[in-house]
């Protein structure tokens, strides 16, 4: 362990990786600050910076309307082709629109009308909260008697055999995060989603915690729905718009539950009676945010240029990294690991449990000047982002992590919760 603590092993690393010249394309104002959030929001391309100058100044303030038939309109479908290449669709699968929970309301809701004949939604515990609330809303108003079935986990891994004893003839839909927001399991795409299959049930995936950090490839897995989010590992921006995947050959079987113009086949005919696009884009519904969905662009350009698989194996040296650390380090010090150790089941985030961790969090931002995010019950949640991560922060970070501990830095800090954790 004496290499693996030494700093010089992480300088060693950071000048070894391939990856390690990205850092400079994003904005970066305080070298000391080591910022472990990504999986939450990422970080700003310094492209994103010009793009929003010019968007604001020239696009907006000088062309005007005529923005729209400049490249405004496209931007949706542009974009969302682009992030098709990261998460293994084609161009004309992905689209960027509204929000991941309405995207997830939309093909959720429109995978239980098709399979009509089915009273269950599948799911589990280690689901974002938000993707359980829009499940809950879509049994309420299927307009039959429709059951959610959360199925329990050990709090780390995802529990597979016992989806696979729940998954049968009555199920309409599964729906899972792909990799999870507290533990950072990551399931098998194609063997879930072969359950789902099998069983004659719709597979719906939530890519939130992993486009951008985790290969998912929709396609070889024959996954028909999925969803995310883009200001995690996408770097799009605060609140940046979602986007939502309808495998090809499920675009005309599935209707758009919230029907609106921008879905229309002629959008400016202004018909009083609705005609679906017959494509993917029957699925947008009202006017998309023009600002920050062109903000997207940067970010997954970077991505696409580094490669997804140079990202996945800089991800797993450096969630590996943190691992060995917390064992020699913070292990002795009460730190549980609650991520999966097999780097094969973990995304790009790692969480440590600690009783004391949210007080360990807020000393760790505060005194320490790193941030990291918080779930609670004791999860102290540290993402990393290979774009822009360097192996020397994640030693700086957990040395200082100790010294919360170890000075006891943390007593300070009360135990209420604030409202944003």
């Amino acid at each position: 362990m004496t290499e693996i603590t030494d700093p010089t092993y992480a300088q060693q690393l950071d000048a070894q990786d391939p990856l390690a010249h990205f850092r400079e394309r994003f904005v970066i104002e305080d070298p000391d600050l080591i910022y472990l959030d990504g999986n939450s929001l990422g970080r700003l391309p310094q492209k994103s910076t010009q793009l929003a100058q010019d968007l604001v100044t020239r696009q907006w303030g000088q062309r005007l309307i005529r923005g729209w038939n400049e490249g405004w309109i496209d931007l949706q479908a542009q974009i969302g082709g682009k992030i098709g290449q990261l998460i293994g669709a084609r161009a004309d699968e992905v689209i960027v629109a509204d929000s991941t929970s309405l995207n997830l309301f939309k093909l959720a809701l429109a995978a239980v009308q098709y399979n009509n004949g089915r009273s269950k939604i599948i799911t589990d515990d280690l689901n974002f909260p938000s993707d359980l609330y829009i499940l809950q809303g879509v049994a309420q108003l299927a307009g039959r008697p429709l059951q959610l079935q959360i199925v329990p986990s050990d709090g780390i891994h995802g529990p597979v055999d016992a989806l696979a004893q729940a998954i049968d003839e009555d199920t309409a839909l599964v729906a899972l995060s792909h990799t999870v927001f507290k533990s950072s399991y990551t399931y098998d795409l194609t063997a879930v989603t072969q359950l789902a299959h099998h069983a004659g049930a719709l597979m719906l995936w939530d890519l939130s915690h992993s486009a951008g950090s985790v290969p998912a490839d929709l396609h070889a897995a024959n996954a028909p729905l999925a969803v995310g989010c883009t200001y995690k590992y996408l770097n799009g921006g605060p609140g940046s718009p979602a986007f939502l995947y309808v495998q090809r050959d499920w675009q005309t079987r599935l209707g758009n539950p919230i029907t609106g113009w921008m879905g229309h086949q002629n959008m400016f005919d202004f018909a009083l009676d609705y005609q679906r696009d017959p494509g993917l884009r029957h699925f947008l519904t009202g006017t998309p945010p023009v600002l920050s969905t062109a903000l997207i662009e940067p970010g997954v350009d970077l991505l696409l240029e580094a490669g997804m698989d140079q990202l996945r194996a800089k991800s797993v040296q450096q969630t590996s990294y943190l691992i060995d650390l917390w064992r020699a380090w913070l292990e002795p010090l009460g730190f549980r690991l609650n991520s999966p150790a097999d780097a094969a089941r973990r995304g790009s985030h790692v969480s440590l449990g600690h009783d004391d961790g949210w007080r360990i969090s807020q000393a760790l931002i505060n005194e320490m000047r790193v941030i990291p995010d918080f779930r609670r019950p004791d999860n102290i949640r540290l993402g990393i982002a290979p774009l822009y991560t360097r192996y020397s922060d994640i030693h700086e970070a957990m040395r200082r992590l100790r010294q919360v501990v170890t000075d006891r830095l943390f007593e300070q800090y009360p135990a209420a919760q604030k409202t944003v954790t």
